[in-house]
């Protein structure tokens, strides 16, 4: 969600908002450049968060409704993934289905799909590995360009501050600045969307943001169509007191996909168990643990 890629694709986005936040106080007032300048440190900080999540494994819980035509929930999917560290980059494995473990013969093959990528990275060379780690940084300098669009598409005004989870935070809404031309082809749905953002006073880090679709989007050579009215929430929250990492991520999409029927679709996926991964870990191939090398008897 938070590269251009993934965020294109939940910029499909405001919603009611929940939780224990009290009203704004309408006192706080920034000027739109010491904003913009907020939301431009928030966004590095965030792509620093992404680059510290790597350390960190936890499970991934995703209850998606499909509506019918009436907006009635049609049909109800849970699925659970393990998220692990597996050479420097996230790998999830399926652990349950409607908070159901996977039958033996489904655990089975997200085993095997982990010992394929164990595999793949214990036997790359050092440059393919090289290549892998070096389009990490093109993809994070991507983002980081693609955070000046959004510090520089948007009108910034402040909404006063809010108490969420007993954490101060700034509420700062954005609009598309008319006439504005996105410079990067990510950015340039941005005009579609508006959003509010949360920022910790303390931290200056987001932790919650609400975003709107104000018009239709077409991504993929009009294959999908993202209708007005979609929306989305994300919220951070604080581990370790040293990185802020995805809590909560509400979704209600209503699009079209090709020429078939509208999908409506509600999503909420939940983060928890976060724990941090030893770097000096070593993942361990499964026939090694099915088949140990043999150990010279001790000494007498």
């Amino acid at each position: 969600m938070r590269n251009a890629a993934v965020l294109l694709i939940l910029l499909a986005a405001a919603l009611a908002l929940r939780g224990q936040a009290t009203a704004p106080d309408q006192q706080a007032v920034l000027t739109e450049e010491q904003i913009r300048q907020l939301v431009r440190e928030a966004a590095e900080k965030d792509i620093e968060n992404v680059k510290a999540a790597r350390n960190y494994t936890y499970v991934q819980r995703e209850e998606e409704h499909k509506l019918n035509g009436k907006g009635e929930i049609e049909r109800t999917e849970t699925r659970t993934y393990e998220i692990m560290v597996l050479f420097e980059e996230p790998v999830r494995k399926q652990i349950a289905k409607d908070d159901k473990p996977l039958p033996e013969k489904d655990a089975k093959k997200e085993e095997e799909k982990i010992q394929k990528t164990i595999d793949k990275r214990k036997n790359e060379s050092e440059g393919d590995r090289s290549k892998r780690l070096e389009k990490q940084e093109k993809d994070k300098e991507k983002d980081r360009e693609f955070v000046k669009e959004i510090a520089d598409a948007y009108n910034f005004r402040s909404a006063g501050t809010e108490n969420l989870d007993g954490r101060q935070t700034l509420v700062i809404d954005a609009d598309p600045r008319p006439g504005y031309e996105p410079h990067m082809k990510d950015a340039k749905f941005l005009p579609k969307f508006r959003f509010r953002v949360w920022l910790d006073q303390t931290d200056k880090q987001w932790v919650k943001l609400d975003i709107q679709c104000i018009d239709t989007v077409s991504v993929g050579l009009f294959l999908l169509r993202v209708h007005k009215g979609s929306n989305i929430q994300i919220e951070q929250v604080r581990v370790n007191d040293e990185v802020w990492l995805p809590r909560q991520v509400n979704l209600k999409l209503d699009a079209r996909l090709a020429l078939l029927k509208g999908l409506s679709i509600v999503e909420d996926v939940t983060y928890r168990d976060y724990k941090k991964f030893r770097t000096d870990t070593r993942i361990v191939p499964e026939a090694d643990i099915q088949n140990p090398p043999s150990q010279p008897p001790p000494h007498p």
